[in-house]
C-alpha cells in the first residue's frame, strides 16, 4: 500500500492539470476534430444533422443525454447515425467514471466501423464530452492523462471540471498500475 501511495505522489494534481488547461490559447468553437475521426462539439452542432452528415459523422455519443437543452436520442437521429446517450451531470458530485469504459468502447467501435467518425458532445463541448474522449485515449491508446490533455488543448478549448479531473487521475493510476502488473507477469 505504501508503494501505491508513493506512486500517487508522482502524479500531477488536479491543480497541475488545471494549469495545463489554462494554457490553452484556442477559442471555443462549435465542433473540432481532436483526434483522427473524433470530434468534440456542443449541443447546437449535435442537433444539426445536415452539418453532421456533411462532416461524415457516423456515430454520436451524447454526454448530456436527456438533460435540458439536449434533445438528441435514438429517434431524433434515426438511421443516419449510431447513437449512444449518457445521462451525465456536469457537477462536482457526478460519478462519470462508471461511463468511462462504455464510452471508450463505443468510440472504439465507431472508429472500427467502415468510414466511422464520432461526435462526442455535451451542452458546451468542454467538460463531460472532453472527459469521455480523454478516458478513451487513456484506455485504448495508453496516453497518460497529462499528455492527453496537452494533445486535446492543441485542437479544442476544453475544461473538465475538478471532479472529472480527479476521476481521470484515478483512471490514469489504475491503468499504469495494471500495465506494470502485466509487464511483471
Amino acid at each position: 500500500m505504501a508503494a501505491l501511495n508513493d506512486k500517487r505522489k508522482e502524479y500531477p494534481t488536479v491543480k497541475d492539470l488545471q494549469k495545463v488547461l489554462d494554457s490553452c490559447k484556442i477559442h471555443l468553437g462549435q465542433i473540432d476534430e481532436v483526434w483522427p475521426k473524433i470530434y468534440i462539439g456542443n449541443v447546437a452542432i449535435a442537433q444539426n444533422k445536415s452539418a453532421l452528415l456533411k462532416l461524415g459523422i457516423t456515430h454520436v455519443l451524447n454526454a448530456a443525454h436527456s438533460k435540458r437543452g439536449s434533445i438528441g436520442n435514438r429517434s431524433f437521429y434515426g438511421n443516419d447515425f449510431v447513437y449512444c446517450g449518457i445521462p451525465a451531470d456536469d457537477s462536482t458530485h457526478f460519478d462519470l467514471d462508471v461511463y468511462f469504459r462504455p464510452a471508450a468502447d463505443f468510440i472504439h467501435k465507431a472508429l472500427k466501423s467502415p468510414g466511422g467518425k464520432v461526435l462526442v458532445h455535451c451542452i458546451m463541448g468542454m467538460s463531460r464530452s472532453s472527459t469521455l474522449v480523454l478516458a478513451y485515449l487513456m484506455i485504448y491508446h495508453h496516453v497518460p492523462l497529462k499528455k492527453a490533455l496537452q494533445k486535446l488543448i492543441q485542437k479544442r478549448a476544453i475544461y473538465p471540471n475538478r471532479n472529472f479531473l480527479a476521476l481521470l487521475l484515478d483512471l490514469d493510476l489504475q491503468l499504469e498500475t495494471k500495465e506494470k502488473t502485466c509487464q511483471i507477469l
